[in-house]
């Protein structure tokens, strides 16, 4: 199935976008009847990701893509790490990337400069990467037939990946690939993705910096809004471990989703061996706390021992 859509989104395109963008049928099609294709391939997937394609918004664009977000990481080709099939319709090839956002670099630092960090940033993603997933594919860089700032962007953000042509497309090697690339971006993202050093370091309570790298991106998991959302909205929001409830001791009325308490994830990253993913459930991975005992349990060996951090507490809450 990979392989079939693949080569009608590689062979059509030339032609297809001669004629208008606004009323094809074959741009729509590739936004949502391909992708929705793309998604059953990844149904058995342990964590969610996002699929989106573009062919362009206004004018076809010089370079078509076909991406997957992890939402923890980012929803948009335009910062951030995600895996992408890139076409160069031109010479009829496309591209597995593990890449990154393009624009918001830019925007940052100026085409000129952009480039230069996208590319210092690639390499820092491959190096992160463990061995397993890297021998699979190829750090050299690659070439997708234009010379705008935007195809240069996905040029100097390539970390790692693989490039097929139409006509020697493998469904077996396809979907091998597209699954390694999955695990080492998984893999990126939860070893802390492109956390600077510094930054690291102000947060380096743990006993090595992967560690602590995987303890940052824990938190990043617990202030997603959609995760915090689903977190609150499945149980009680008060405080599991004092019984703090801002409801009844400070009045408050405003919305579920700001409401003064923390989202606790207590998968343990630091436990996972080099392969290993498991993101999280909302059921069975979280806890609500106050900041306070939020703040508590990361001083705990035990990062989900709910127990032993109500043992510690001097005092309970009590409702009048």
């Amino acid at each position: 199935m990979l392989a079939k859509l693949l080569n009608f989104f590689i062979s059509n395109y030339s032609i297809e976008k001669l004629t208008p963008l606004k009323s094809s049928y074959f741009a729509n099609y590739i936004r949502h009847n391909l992708v929705s294709e793309i998604r059953t391939l990844i149904d058995d997937w342990p964590f969610e990701l996002i699929v989106k394609a573009s062919v362009g918004q206004g004018n076809w664009a010089m370079v078509p893509w076909l991406a997957f977000f992890d939402p923890i990481e980012t929803e948009s080709a335009t910062h951030g790490i995600y895996v992408v099939y890139l076409v160069n319709a031109l010479e009829k090839t496309v591209t597995l990337s593990l890449n990154q956002g393009t624009i918001a670099v830019y925007e940052e630092y100026g085409t000129v400069r952009g480039t230069k960090v996208l590319k210092r940033r690639a390499a820092d993603i491959a190096n992160r990467i463990h061995n397993d997933y890297t021998k699979y594919f190829s750090t050299e860089p690659i070439n997708l037939g234009f010379k705008t700032a935007l195809t240069k962007g996905y040029e100097a953000g390539h970390a790692l990946g693989k490039t097929y042509f139409v006509n020697h497309l493998s469904e077996e090697e396809l979907v091998k690939d597209l699954f390694t690339i999955l695990k080492a971006y998984s893999s990126i993202l939860e070893n802390g993705g492109l956390t600077p050093v510094d930054l690291v370091y102000t947060e380096l309570e743990h006993n090595s910096i992967l560690e602590t790298r995987r303890y940052m991106f824990s938190r990043r998991i617990e202030r997603s809004p959609k995760v915090r959302h689903q977190v609150l909205t499945h149980r009680p929001a008060i405080c599991q471990a004092c019984g703090l409830d801002p409801k009844r001791d400070y009045g408050y009325v405003g919305a579920l989703d700001s409401v003064p308490l923390d989202v606790h994830h207590m998968t343990p990253f630091k436990l996972l061996r080099e392969g290993e993913s498991r993101r999280y459930s909302i059921q069975d991975d979280f806890l609500i706390l106050c900041p306070t005992c939020h703040r508590m349990i990361h001083k705990q060996n035990d990062v989900a021992d709910l127990v032993l951090l109500k043992a510690g507490l001097k005092f309970k809450i009590v409702p009048d």
